[in-house]
């Protein structure tokens, strides 16, 4: 394997045979909504049982993120959002926004997941890769809460990275179905993180933000279509961009079951979707850290498969 061309080379890793996958889980990450909520919150239990359950993972393969200081979230999150989240309840605007009920629970849950997309990313610094059961709470911007998202984890995450790690430039790739509009509001000014994101065009959010790189697709893209799509850009971008680090986003509600996609998707076309930005990632030598993003299909089962495939195959790849 040979780094990006142009990348500096401060960071070498090597999957070397003592070393082992690191998944961020915690209790904390299912959080209780009212009956007949269309968040597939049970999935956070399933995933990593299933995992464990097929022997993908072992126990020593989790840890248990702490909770994120709040100077942390500072970098990112304005005080006035921040105050608002300490001192609930929020404006019923403002939860309406968020999409769950907003307790204090909800805002400790977030705080553990960011948390632990920056220590996905420091331990992708040391074995090429490493996955988050949740986060990919792309739709955060800095002084409010949309769409199933509290805090920005790929943007804490990144500012960590830039402050305090060797990281001098990241890519973000967002391939939920839905535009990272959070995330690319916030970084429209850093040229050190470039955000790219590819969705469903007609999908939420309505109003889009500008990422460095957009790609809307047509209602009902299938397989073909997608893949093609996903190759004509990613050695380009990988290669333009030469990032030290990479976020990916690995939604899987670009599937055809998904109640909130309009994606065609099968699950062989999104575990070939992962295995070519994994492949990619591992050819060039960046290191990879991973959050699950969406997915709302009718059956629990079709999500969880899905989302386990991400699982498998970075320890196919990487170990």
């Amino acid at each position: 394997m040979s780094p990006s061309s142009g990348r500096a080379n401060i960071l070498q890793w090597d999957a070397v045979t003592d070393s082992v996958l690191k998944v961020a889980f915690s209790p904390i990450y299912k959080y209780q909504l009212p009956d007949g909520h269309r968040f597939p919150m049970i999935k956070y239990e399933l995933l990593p049982e299933q995992l464990l359950y097929e022997g993908t993972l072992q126990e020593e393969n989790f840890f248990h993120p702490e909770a994120l200081s709040e100077n942390r979230i500072l970098a990112t999150h304005t005080q006035a959002y921040w105050d608002a989240l300490n001192n609930l309840p929020l404006e019923r605007k403002l939860e309406r926004a968020i999409g769950f009920p907003v307790r204090d629970d909800l805002v400790q849950r977030g705080r553990h997941i960011a948390q632990g997309t920056i220590d996905c990313a420091r331990y992708a610094m040391q074995h090429g890769v490493a996955l988050n059961v949740a986060g990919g709470t792309h739709h955060a911007f800095a002084d409010h809460g949309e769409g199933f998202c509290v805090f920005n984890d790929f943007a804490i995450a990144s500012h960590a990275l830039l402050d305090d790690s060797p990281i001098q430039r990241i890519l973000i790739i967002d391939l939920d179905v839905h535009q990272g509009n959070g995330t690319a509001k916030i970084f429209e000014d850093d040229p050190r993180v470039f955000t790219w994101s590819m969705h469903g065009a007609k999908n939420y959010p309505v109003r889009k933000q500008k990422s460095d790189l957009d790609i809307g697709l047509p209602d009902d893209c299938e397989d073909d279509l997608y893949l093609k799509t996903l190759e004509d850009h990613l050695e380009a971008t990988i290669d333009m961009v030469s990032p030290d680090l990479i976020f990916y986003l690995s939604g899987v509600d670009v599937l055809k079951t998904d109640k909130l996609g309009r994606l065609a998707l099968t699950k062989e076309g999104c575990k070939e979707r992962d295995r070519k930005v994994l492949e990619a990632c591992h050819r060039h030598q960046i290191p990879v850290a991973i959050s699950m993003g969406g997915g709302y299909s009718e059956d629990i089962r079709d999500i969880v498969e899905a989302h386990a495939n991400t699982f498998r195959l970075a320890q196919e790849i990487y170990f």
